[in-house]
C-alpha cells in the first residue's frame, strides 16, 4: 500500500490570504451587522439563528456591493460605452457569500467583525444555498464570464430566466437518479432586488394581420392569444477588488391577471387560477422533460420569453439613451447569444424593428446581424435544436413568418451569386425538409450573426468541417475561435486558499492579480520544500472530502489514495461508463492478485442525468450498484472504493476539485467542445487523464506531455471507425478483460436483485458502440496503469502538478474575454 505524501507540520486547508482585517472595517461592518440583523431581519440577537446572521451578512455585503454598483453605472451613463449583452438561459452563480467577500477584499473584516459577534463566517457561507440556475459547463462558463466583465470593468448585463426550482435537486434512492424540486427561494434571496417596474408583455399564439398606415404602406400585426407578463429581478455582480459591478438580470413569468375573479365567485377556485398557473410555469424548472408534446412547447416558451423580455429591455434602453433612435443599435450594443437556447431573439429583433418602430427590413437585417454573434458549443445534432415548423407557426406565428422570410432571402441571394448548386440550398436552408418540416436554430444563428465562435481549438476546426462546413464555405471569416476559461478567483482563491497562500509566497502577490504570473511557479517544480507543501495542501483537502463522503454516503475513503475524479454532467459522450467498466476491471484484477501491492484509490463520480435521458440514468444505476459490491468486499482492505456523490452544483465542485489527484477527461474525441472542469482540475495542480478531445489539446500544448495522461482514438480516428461501423463483439472477444467485465454486467453480478436489468444494455452496446467506449477500453485500462506508476513516484508527480497549476494562467477567463471584446463586440474596458 502506498503511503501518503510528505504534510509540512504547519499545512493549513483555509489560509487566510485576504487583505488583513481593518480595524476600523470590522467596527463599522459590525456595527452594520446588528443594524441588519434588527431592521432588516428584524431579530434580536440574542434569538437570532444562523440563517438570521447568514442574511444579515448578506445584506451587509450587498450594501458595500451596491455603493460600487451605482458608481459603475453612472460612470457607465456619462461614458457612454459600447455595451455586452449575454443571453443564456443558464447562469450557474452558486453561492455569493465568498465569492463577494473575495472581490471586496473583505473576507478577513468580516470574519473578524462576525467572531466578535459570536459568529463564525464559515458556517454562515455553507448555510447559503446554491442559486441552481444552470446544470453544468454552460451555465458555469456564463458565471465566469459575468465575473470576468466586472472584473475588466466591460459595461454588460446578463439575462436569463429566475428559475424558482432551478434544474432539480438530484436524489439517489436504490441506486437510481430521482428529481425532487430544488426550493432555492424558499427563504428568500438576500442578493437580489425586485423590479416591478422592469415588466413587459410577451405574446403567444394568436393570428397576424397585414394593415395598412395612412401612406398605404403595409405592415404586419401580431394579435397573441395569449399574454403573460416577464418581471425583472437584478443580482450585483462585483469584479476582482470590486473596481466594477455588472447587473444579472433574471425574468420571472406572471399572469397580467393573476386571478380570475368571475371564475372564483362561481367556486371555480382551480379554474381561476389556470392563468397564473400556466404562466408561472415558465419560470418554474430549468430544462423540464420535453417528452412530450407540452414539454418541448414548454422549452420553447421558456427561450421565447426570456429573449423577447431582454431585447425589449435592451431597445427600451437604447431609445432612452440616443433620443428614440433604434438604428445605432449596432453601434451602442453587442448581444451575444451562448448557445442555440436564445437563438429565437434573431427573429424577435427583426419583429420588433420592422413591425414596431417601423425600420425597414433590409436595413433592419443589416443591425440584426451587426448586433448578434454566437456561441457554438456543441456538435452533437440535437443539442442545436430543431422547433417543429406547426409548433412554430401555432405558438410564434409571426416569427415563423420571419424565418421563412429571412430563409427566402438568404437562399435567393446565394442563387443569384452563383456561389451554391441547386442540390446544396438545402443544407444551408434554415428549414430541415428531411424528417418533418423544422427550423434549424443552430443555422438561423450562424446566419444572423457577423460572429460565429467555437469554444476550443479543436472544436472551432471541426465546426469548420463538419456541422457549419457548407456555411464556413459560404461565409469563410464567420467562424473565430475563442477557448473557454475560468475565473482565478472562484476556482483558485475560494476554491484553494491554501494553495493561492503557496503561489503568493513563491511567486508574488501579482498572480492574484496577473494570471500569467503563475508561469513563475515553474521555478519550483523541484523544490522538495514547495512539493511538500503542496502535497500536504491537497491531504488537507482530501480529509475535508472523506469527511464529507461519510457524512452523506456513510464510506470511509483513504485520504492517502489517489483520488480519481470524474465530475460532469451524466452523458454517454462524456463516458461515464469508460470509467466504470474500467472500475470494474480493476477489481476483478485485485481479487485475481490479492498479494500484490495496489495502489490504493477512490473512484469519485458525480452529476446529473437529463429527467428524461433514461440511459444515462441507467449509467448512474450501474456506477452505485458497482460500488455497493466494491465497498462492501473486505478482501480488498479499503484500496479501492466508489462513491457517487447526488445533487452535483457549484459549492461540491469547490470541495472536490482541490482534493483530486487525477481528472478524468475522457469524452469521445470530437465530442466535447471545450469543457472547462479540465481547466479548474489543473489550475489546482490535478494531473489530467484524458482523450484528445475539447480544451484538452490545449492544455497539453501548455503543460506538456510528461504532466498529462493522454490515450485514446482521435477525433479523425473516431469518424474513421464509426464509418466502418462501431459494432464491437469481435473486439470483446478478443479482450478477456473486457469481456470478463461486459459477462458480469450482463449477467447480474451487480444487480443481484434484477439480474436482467443491463443484460439489453450491454447487448446494445456490442452492437452499436456509437461513442467508443469499448474500442477506447484498452488504451484507457493501460494508461490508468500508467497512472498507478506514476503516482509511486511522488517526487515526479508532485513536479507534475506544480507544472500543471504554472501553466494554466492563459485559461483564465480574463484573457477569453479580452478576446471577445476585441475580435467579436468591439467594447472598450471602461474606466472607472
Amino acid at each position: 500500500m502506498t503511503s501518503s505524501p510528505p504534510r509540512p507540520a504547519a499545512a493549513d486547508a483555509r489560509p487566510r490570504i485576504a487583505l488583513p482585517a481593518d480595524d476600523e472595517d470590522v467596527a463599522a461592518l459590525r456595527r452594520a451587522l446588528v443594524a441588519k440583523l434588527t431592521y432588516a431581519v428584524g431579530k434580536d440577537p440574542i434569538v437570532a439563528s444562523q440563517h438570521d446572521w447568514f442574511v444579515a451578512t448578506a445584506l451587509t455585503v450587498r450594501d458595500r456591493i451596491v455603493d460600487r454598483w451605482f458608481r459603475s453605472t453612472r460612470a457607465i451613463y456619462e461614458q457612454k460605452p459600447k455595451r455586452v449583452y449575454y443571453l443564456s438561459l443558464e447562469f450557474l452563480v452558486g453561492r455569493l457569500l465568498g465569492d463577494s467577500l473575495n472581490n471586496l477584499g473583505l473576507t478577513e473584516s468580516m470574519r473578524a467583525a462576525l467572531a466578535e459577534l459570536g459568529v463564525d463566517l464559515e458556517r454562515l457561507r455553507q448555510i447559503e444555498p446554491d442559486q441552481p440556475l444552470g446544470n453544468g459547463g454552460l451555465g458555469r462558463l456564463a458565471a465566469c464570464f459575468m465575473e470576468s466583465m466586472s472584473t475588466l470593468a466591460v459595461a454588460a448585463y446578463g439575462y436569463g430566466i429566475r428559475y424558482d426550482q432551478g434544474l432539480f435537486r438530484q436524489q439517489i434512492k436504490n441506486g437510481w437518479q430521482v428529481e425532487a424540486p430544488e426550493n432555492w427561494l424558499a427563504s428568500g434571496n438576500p442578493w437580489e432586488f425586485e423590479r416591478p417596474e422592469v415588466l413587459y408583455h410577451i405574446g403567444f399564439g394568436g393570428h397576424v394581420e397585414r394593415v395598412e398606415d395612412a401612406d398605404g404602406v403595409g405592415r404586419h400585426h401580431w394579435r397573441p392569444a395569449e399574454t403573460v407578463e416577464a418581471l425583472a429581478y437584478d443580482t450585483p455582480l462585483v469584479g476582482w477588488r470590486g473596481r466594477h459591478v455588472n447587473t444579472l438580470r433574471l425574468w420571472t413569468a406572471r399572469a397580467p391577471d393573476p386571478l380570475g375573479l368571475e371564475a372564483f365567485n362561481r367556486g371555480d377556485y382551480i379554474g381561476a387560477l389556470a392563468a397564473q398557473s400556466r404562466a408561472q410555469t415558465i419560470s418554474q424548472v430549468l430544462y423540464p422533460s420535453d417528452e412530450t408534446p407540452a414539454g418541448e412547447e414548454l422549452r420553447l416558451r421558456q427561450e421565447y420569453f426570456f429573449c423577447s423580455a431582454a431585447l425589449q429591455d435592451i431597445l427600451r434602453r437604447q431609445m432612452e439613451q440616443n433620443d428614440g433612435d433604434v438604428r445605432g443599435l449596432a453601434d451602442n450594443v453587442a448581444i451575444q447569444l451562448n448557445d442555440t437556447h436564445p437563438a429565437i431573439a434573431i427573429p424577435e429583433l427583426m419583429r420588433l424593428l420592422v413591425d414596431v418602430h417601423g425600420v425597414e427590413w433590409d436595413e433592419a437585417w443589416t443591425i440584426a446581424q451587426a448586433t448578434f454573434s454566437y456561441t457554438n458549443h456543441t456538435l452533437l445534432p440535437e443539442a442545436l435544436e430543431h422547433w417543429a415548423v406547426p409548433l412554430m407557426e401555432r405558438l410564434l406565428p409571426r416569427h415563423m413568418q420571419i424565418i421563412y422570410m429571412i430563409n427566402a432571402l438568404h437562399l435567393d441571394r446565394l442563387s443569384a451569386q452563383d456561389r451554391i448548386g441547386e442540390g446544396e440550398l438545402g443544407a444551408v436552408s434554415l428549414i430541415d425538409e428531411s424528417a418533418g418540416r423544422k427550423v434549424r436554430m443552430g443555422w438561423l444563428s450562424f446566419i444572423g450573426s457577423h460572429k460565429v465562435n467555437g469554444v476550443s481549438a479543436l472544436h472551432t476546426e471541426l465546426m469548420r468541417q463538419t456541422v457549419f462546413s457548407t456555411l464556413n464555405r459560404l461565409y469563410p471569416d464567420r467562424i473565430v475561435n475563442k477557448t473557454n476559461g475560468i475565473t482565478f478567483r472562484r476556482w483558485l482563491m475560494e476554491a484553494n486558499p491554501g494553495l493561492t497562500r503557496l503561489l503568493v509566497d513563491t511567486v508574488g502577490a501579482k498572480v492574484l492579480d496577473d494570471p500569467m504570473a503563475l508561469e513563475d511557479f515553474s521555478a519550483f517544480a523541484d523544490d522538495a520544500a514547495v512539493q511538500a507543501r503542496f502535497a500536504g495542501i491537497r491531504h488537507d483537502h482530501k480529509v475535508h472530502l472523506a469527511r464529507l463522503i461519510s457524512e452523506r454516503l456513510h464510506v470511509r475513503v483513504d485520504p492517502g489514495a489517489i483520488f480519481d475524479t470524474q465530475i460532469k454532467r451524466i452523458h454517454e459522450y462524456k463516458r461515464q461508463l469508460l470509467n466504470i467498466l474500467e472500475t470494474i476491471a480493476l477489481y476483478d484484477a485485485m481479487r485475481a492478485q490479492p498479494t500484490r501491492h495496489w495502489t490504493p484509490r477512490v473512484k469519485i463520480f458525480a452529476g446529473k442525468a437529463a429527467a428524461s435521458y433514461h440511459r444515462a440514468k441507467l449509467i448512474i444505476k450501474l456506477i452505485n450498484d458497482v460500488a455497493q459490491v466494491i465497498n462492501s468486499d473486505p478482501t480488498l482492505h479499503g484500496q479501492l472504493k466508489v462513491v457517487f456523490l447526488p445533487n452535483y452544483n457549484v459549492s461540491l465542485a469547490e470541495a472536490i476539485i482541490p482534493a483530486s489527484d487525477l481528472s478524468e477527461q475522457i469524452s469521445t474525441a470530437g465530442m466535447e467542445a471545450s469543457g472547462t472542469g479540465n481547466m479548474k482540475f489543473a489550475l489546482n495542480g490535478a494531473l489530467t487523464i484524458g482523450t484528445l478531445d475539447g480544451a484538452n489539446v490545449e492544455i497539453k500544448q501548455r503543460v506538456g506531455d510528461d504532466n498529462i495522461f493522454i490515450f485514446g482514438m482521435t477525433a479523425q480516428e473516431v469518424e474513421a471507425r464509426r464509418r466502418k461501423g462501431p459494432g464491437a463483439r469481435d473486439l470483446v472477444a478478443a479482450s478477456p478483460v473486457l469481456r470478463q467485465v461486459l459477462e458480469q454486467v450482463s449477467s447480474g453480478v451487480f444487480s443481484p436483485s434484477e439480474p436482467g436489468l443491463y443484460r439489453d444494455f450491454v447487448e446494445s452496446l456490442l452492437d452499436y458502440d456509437h461513442f467508443l467506449a469499448l474500442w477506447d477500453f484498452a488504451a484507457y485500462y493501460e494508461t490508468q496503469r500508467a497512472v498507478a506508476e506514476r503516482w509511486h513516484d511522488q517526487k515526479g508527480w508532485w513536479r507534475s502538478a506544480i507544472l500543471n497549476t504554472a501553466n494554466m494562467g492563459w485559461f483564465s477567463s480574463d484573457r477569453t474575454i479580452r478576446e471577445y471584446a476585441e475580435d467579436i463586440w468591439n467594447v472598450p474596458v471602461l474606466k472607472t
